[in-house]
């Protein structure tokens, strides 16, 4: 065999490093290298910002384990739906999630901000909005935490909030209205939580 391969001119692979995965499955986490050349940061506005809606400001500090210590240079996507309810592709932004996504990498601090439009709730309003969350750390493959759901939304049940897992910590937003009008709110998480 080594030889046949030798003669077809075939080249060993490179050794990858096994990451560890994380148990719960996450179904299209891998869009969360889909970030291409862009510098990532520990702010992004993502690309609905500046359209009708109610502005949002989440920010938060993503911590190690032990939930004390500052994350470094772990990644933070973000996606949700558009004022419909949808998941809308624009322009060469085709992928599964739709247009309005983004892309954060902690810095030595773990803080994060992000800024987006408070999403709606899918059409039918089954589902409570939310904005969809997925961590990439080092040595671990793409997972989940909690949605980032909001407090006030009538569409959030007890039964709802009861059961929420808690991956990461509490993803229930309080939010408050500054003086520009821009609704903020603050969630801090924690690595490998639940």
């Amino acid at each position: 065999i080594s030889l046949c391969c030798f003669s077809a001119g075939c080249q060993s692979k490179p050794e990858r490093k096994t990451e560890k995965k994380i148990p719960g499955g996450c179904e299209t986490c891998e869009a969360v290298l889909e970030y291409g050349n862009r510098k990532l940061n520990a702010i992004d506005t993502l690309p609905d910002f500046n359209e009708t809606g109610p502005k949002l400001e989440i920010t938060g500090t993503i911590y190690k384990r032990d939930g004390k210590t500052p994350a470094k240079d772990v990644i933070l996507y973000i996606y949700h739906t558009d004022q419909k309810g949808e998941y809308s592709p624009r322009g060469n932004d085709r992928g599964r999630h739709g247009y309005i996504r983004g892309w954060i990498k902690t810095g030595a601090d773990g803080r994060y901000t992000f800024y987006t439009l408070v999403p709606a709730a899918y059409p039918g309003r089954e589902a409570p909005a939310h904005i969809h969350p997925v961590i990439k750390e080092e040595g671990y493959e793409p997972y989940w935490v909690d949605e980032y759901l909001f407090d006030d939304d009538p569409i959030l049940t007890q039964g709802e909030r009861n059961n929420q897992p808690g991956r990461g910590g509490n993803g229930i937003l309080k939010t408050t209205r500054r003086a520009d009008g821009i609704l903020t709110a603050k969630r801090d998480i924690i690595l490998g939580l639940n």
